[in-house]
């Protein structure tokens, strides 16, 4: 047996069972430019909202948006965790002025292509920026958004963290809205899968993927644990990403911490018609 190949399988058949939660991070490795352009495409197919939401269903979200959160021409929105721009450019089409930030590499280079493609070029700044170390412009923006549950890979304390730049970043009056799952509907089942592929998310020549989810009631948080063996190579790659759950008001007491002085909960989108709606809460804070 290839030795790199041997090492790997006595790394997976010696792992800790849990794994430690936000072990190297507990996230996707989104800024590595391989895995950063083979994101980018899950973004872009519209096959499937595993990544970004479908077109139709964006454009419902965003007339929800636009409303809730007061928009008007003119207005200045900050995107936080913006991917390859989809929903940036498209306020951007309505008038607002939007500063987006992301890790992805791939993706903040679409965005900046898209934005000028769409003749919005003007109105869109795309940073490609760890969240954590990027510092807005403070009191700048009308609005903030921090969607499809991208808050919750963040611990609990660097999520305060965040939310309290997103509440600097704000004038008074400004709104956050940010969507993460409603914590009845987080699946709290320990579970395990494999499967081999020579394409997709995970790699472009032939893998074997084993994955495994366990469940962390102390913390209320998940973690997934993904081992991809390259096969001709025998080289592994590890991975873990952990979701941290909330209880509504766990989330608006923290938001208010941050330093929002009002934050209304949305169970079910609102009962706006996408495909998944049940499964999120969304938060409206106001600065």
């Amino acid at each position: 047996m290839n030795d790199s190949l041997s090492s790997a399988l006595w790394h997976i058949y010696n792992r800790p069972d849990p794994p430690p939660l936000w072990q190297n991070g507990g996230n996707l490795p989104w800024n590595d430019p391989d895995f950063s352009a083979r994101m980018l495409r899950e973004h872009l197919d519209e096959s499937h909202g595993a990544a970004t939401r479908q077109a139709a269903e964006r454009t419902v979200q965003l007339d929800w948006l636009w409303e809730r959160l007061t928009l008007s021409m003119g207005g200045r929105v900050l995107d936080l965790t913006c991917g390859p721009g989809l929903y940036a450019t498209a306020l951007a089409r309505r008038g607002a002025r939007v500063t987006g930030v992301d890790f992805s590499p791939a993706s903040i280079a679409y965005a900046r292509q898209l934005a000028l493609d769409e003749g919005v070029g003007d109105l869109c700044t795309f940073v490609e920026a760890d969240l954590r170390a990027w510092e807005p412009e403070p009191g700048a923006f009308d609005a903030a958004i921090f969607l499809y549950g991208q808050l919750a890979v963040f611990p609990r304390h660097e999520a305060v963290t965040l939310l309290r730049k997103a509440a600097a970043a704000l004038r008074p009056g400004g709104r956050l809205c940010v969507e993460l799952l409603n914590p009845a509907r987080v699946d709290k089942q320990d579970s395990s899968w494999w499967f081999t592929d020579d394409t997709g998310l995970w790699g472009g020549r032939p893998f074997l993927h084993l994955g495994e989810r366990r469940w962390n009631a102390a913390e209320q948080a998940s973690i997934e644990r993904y081992f991809i063996l390259h096969l001709e190579s025998g080289a592994m790659d590890e991975i873990t990403l952990c979701d941290q759950t909330y209880e509504v008001d766990e989330m608006a007491a923290m938001m208010r911490t941050a330093g929002f002085a009002k934050v209304t909960s949305y169970s079910g989108w609102d009962g706006l018609p996408l495909y998944d709606a049940g499964e999120w809460e969304v938060y409206l804070a106001e600065r």
